[in-house]
């Protein structure tokens, strides 16, 4: 999230493609954001860097995988094809092997013909 404020850095996340892990719920609960709806995700998508949706010891800081793209998707007011492309993100920055990869990302593609269009 800080590497917005760094034009430099954010410029080099996006050149050398470096995905980041980003916890909505957690940096919420740690008081990062002082709400959900001033959390960067979003700009971090529009400025082009491969940021993912995921979860924080989940016990601990509410929510699964599946409860923090809800929540970023409600506070962010995130279009499905941003909510697509947080999800392809976490593929992408994956420590899967190109093949297992592809495999899945084609597998999301598919879903997401036959469920979104």
């Amino acid at each position: 999230m800080r590497c917005l404020e760094d034009e430099k850095l954010t410029k080099r996340l996006v050149r050398e493609k470096i995905p980041l892990t980003v916890c909505p719920l957690s940096n919420l609960k740690l008081k990062v954001v002082n709400n959900l709806e001033a959390h960067p995700f979003k700009r971090m998508l529009d400025c082009g860097i491969i940021a993912s949706i995921n979860s924080d010891d989940p016990a601990y800081f509410g929510g699964y995988v599946a409860d923090n793209f809800e929540a970023c998707a409600t506070a962010l007011n995130l279009t499905k094809s941003e909510v697509v492309l947080a999800a392809r993100n976490s593929f992408i920055g994956s420590f899967l092997d190109a093949n297992t990869k592809a495999v899945y990302l084609q597998k999301l593609e598919q879903y997401c013909d036959k469920h979104l269009s």
